[in-house]
């Protein structure tokens, strides 16, 4: 146990709190000061755990005996004042008991979950370094996370991306942005089979293509608490090798990493 204000506060109270009862006792009968010695032994567990509050605990009843002591003498101790005093023993016993645990608890939780945020936040830079396009979908269907990946490849800003919108505003989204390489009237369509194998967690590949010129394999994946996983990997040189061979440099352009926010840019800007 490291000493410091918190380890040394609940004791020292404790003393404090019983020295001015003995103090005023001789001038005027005080009340039993045992309702707020189990008060500071709880503040001693809550502050520094359980070996504060034993000490607490400890020092509030040799000085809650001590203070019966000053006030009847040894042969004026009686029945009455040792039933006090045993009471009094197995209350602060017990709430040091607690409080120190219940501390302990609260402090293991706490820990586990500031680990489970660094995880989950090296987890989402991982994300943002690859290529597939990730979105986490709860079981509302809301966006709890999407990569950096499928906001460029689908040219979602930030501040929408952020704010956990819905997948189907997502689909509107990249229909609204001329994303898709589909006729007009065959987007809703689109939208709408793509809605219902999410809905049912389809884990059937969809390859989806860009007007760009890029081609994203579309995979929906079931979670256990009822949301989904939805990736989008880009198969382009797969699904591109019958392209006429006098465009490979205009294709292999739109395949460059290095270029796509300048394309995906001037998209959107038209």
């Amino acid at each position: 146990m490291r000493l410091g204000w918190r380890t040394i506060s609940g004791p020292a109270l404790t003393a404090a709190t019983l020295l001015l009862a003995m103090l005023f006792d001789r001038f005027a009968a005080v009340p039993s000061p045992a309702p707020l010695l189990v008060c500071l032994v709880a503040l001693a567990g809550a502050l520094s755990g359980l070996a504060s509050a034993m000490a607490s605990a400890a020092v509030a009843v040799i000085g809650a005996a001590l203070l019966f002591l000053d006030q009847h003498g040894i042969s004026g101790y009686g029945n009455a004042d040792l039933v006090r005093l045993g009471l009094l023993a197995m209350t602060v016993a017990g709430t040091a008991a607690i409080t120190g645990l219940m501390r302990e608890q609260l402090l293991g939780t706490f820990a586990a979950e500031r680990q489970s945020h660094a995880t989950a936040a090296r987890l989402s830079a991982a994300l943002d370094q690859i290529d597939i396009g990730v979105v986490l979908l709860d079981a509302e269907t809301r966006a709890e996370f999407i990569n950096r990946a499928f906001r460029d490849y689908f040219a979602v800003p930030d501040e929408i991306a952020d704010g956990k919108p819905p997948f189907i505003a997502l689909m509107y989204h990249g229909r609204d942005t001329g994303a898709f390489e589909l006729p007009e009237d065959e987007l809703g369509t689109f939208i709408a089979q793509r809605m219902e194998m999410v809905r049912i967690g389809d884990a059937t590949p969809i390859n989806i293509k860009l007007r760009n010129g890029e081609v994203l394999r579309f995979v929906c994946a079931a979670l256990p608490d009822g949301g989904r996983m939805l990736s989008y990997t880009p198969v382009t040189d797969l699904v591109r090798h019958t392209d006429a061979p006098a465009r490979a440099d205009y294709y292999r352009s739109l395949r460059d990493p290095a270029n796509r926010k300048l394309i995906r840019y001037l998209r959107v800007a038209e």
